[in-house]
């Protein structure tokens, strides 16, 4: 008698040949940054009846490396970029193509924001201070400027495919040359949440479209027969010469601009700071963001073998989806866990103390476990809304 297949063979056996499986683990990747890197440098504190909102890395600066670790956005935009490219490049129209990819973006937001509006409506009700529930929506409000942005550059994918990155790079470096250098207002800044993000949309749209090495000058096209390129053939000589190029100039580009270009050493923000890295991105951020993708067409070929691994490709298949639920309810997990913690314990070490030493950060990885687990409860109970097609 045939043994019955397992769960990760099943989902081996139906992923289509073709598929790209290292591009759906740069996806699950970023998105294992952004949640490990909300969870731990997000404090939760709760005083004289309020809950604050503050991060280790305002006490603790030296904690900065960790945000180089896990603020992974560059590969949300990079991997947008292929994958939009890709399939607009196949679409039979611009309307149906657009429309499509908006309700799949928007529609796992609206969940959040009726669950928020009535958690806000209830604390309100039962007493809470106003501040304490305007931190805790914001908190689980502010991640949609991701989805916002990322929707904007997805309804100009057909310009985007044609942009070189080097022109919204450029851009990015006239904003803070105008803002830090001339004292142009502040407001100028945000021009850059478009052109900050827009440079690794760009690249993810040549690298799909197998120019990368040519965009990127001097290393040349990477193979252009069927449409095949870096995406496709990860790993070859011209994409490892293009992914350590953008390793080594935008990691140096990025050390330097903190080091001796006044930039913050943190690329994300913290409370308080004058200058952030990430609200709008700097050029520091973008710099960064460079190097990041230099990563993932270095990490493409290791990753395509390690994902023809039936246990490890089910563990990436299912993140990628449910992508979009984790990405927008990580935070709820969160506040839930540190909720019920405050009302069953009271205040908790790594849970609503303070973050003003190095040791909080141990204690706060305890935590994750307790977090990861909110957050499975989340995406089991709201998952449908990513699943339904539209």
């Amino acid at each position: 008698m045939k043994a019955e297949p397992t769960l990760s063979g099943r989902i081996d056996a139906a992923t289509p040949p073709g598929r790209d499986r290292a591009v759906d683990g740069l996806r699950a990747l970023a998105i294992l940054g952004v949640v490990l890197g909300h969870w731990l440098v997000t404090a939760l504190v709760a005083d004289s009846g309020s809950v604050r909102v503050t991060s280790p890395l305002k006490a603790v600066p030296e904690l900065a490396p960790i945000s180089w670790v896990f603020q992974t956005l560059a590969l949300f935009f990079l991997v947008g970029g292929m994958t939009a490219a890709k399939s607009y490049a196949s679409a039979t129209g611009y309307g149906p193509w657009i429309r499509a990819r908006m309700v799949r973006l928007t529609r796992p937001v609206v969940p959040v924001l009726v669950v928020w509006c009535a958690a806000a409506g209830g604390m309100l009700v039962a007493g809470a201070e106003l501040e304490t529930v305007t931190a805790l929506v914001r908190l689980v409000v502010s991640p949609l400027w991701f989805l916002l942005v990322f929707a904007v550059l997805t309804a100009a994918t057909p310009l985007a495919v044609r942009l070189h990155p080097v022109w919204p790079l450029a851009v990015v470096a006239l904003v803070d040359l105008l803002r830090y250098g001339l004292a142009a207002p502040d407001w100028l800044g945000w021009v850059n949440l478009a052109a900050g993000w827009l440079v690794p949309y760009t690249l993810g749209a040549a690298w799909t479209r197998g120019r990368l090495g040519a965009t990127l000058g001097g290393v040349g096209a990477a193979g252009t027969r069927g449409g095949v390129g870096v995406a496709e053939g990860g790993g070859g000589l011209r994409s490892r010469s293009a992914g350590w190029g953008l390793l080594v100039a935008g990691g140096v580009s990025a050390a330097a601009l903190v080091v001796w270009g006044g930039y913050p050493a943190s690329m994300v923000g913290v409370p308080g700071a004058t200058i952030s890295n990430l609200n709008p991105p700097t050029l520091a951020a973008v710099a960064f963001g460079l190097a990041q993708c230099g990563a993932a067409l270095l990490a493409h070929g290791p990753l395509t073998r390690a994902l023809r691994r039936p246990a490890a490709w089910a563990a990436v298949a299912l993140a990628n989806l449910s992508a979009m639920t984790v990405f927008l309810w990580h935070q709820t997990a969160m506040i839930a866990v540190t909720a019920l913690g405050l009302a069953a314990a009271g205040p908790l070490p790594g849970l609503h103390t303070a973050p003003v030493e190095s040791g909080w950060v141990v204690a706060r990885v305890a935590w994750l476990p307790v977090f990861a687990a909110a957050l499975l409860v989340c995406v089991a109970a709201f998952r449908s809304a990513e699943l339904r097609r539209a």
